[in-house]
């Protein structure tokens, strides 16, 4: 699969952010703003939503 721009949110401070993700290759992340690595991929909004 390839990397796709995603949007993330962390679960410490509630800042949201886009970035790559790639299911194929897990990496550790952290937040910009906060730098707390409790960070949580968003789910895709579906078309029509």
């Amino acid at each position: 699969m390839v990397a796709r721009e995603t949007n993330f949110k962390c679960l410490n401070c509630e800042h949201e952010y886009t970035g790559m993700y790639d299911p194929d290759n897990i990496t550790e992340r952290s937040c910009p703003k906060c730098r707390s690595n409790s960070v949580r991929r968003l789910p895709e909004k579906k078309a029509g939503d």
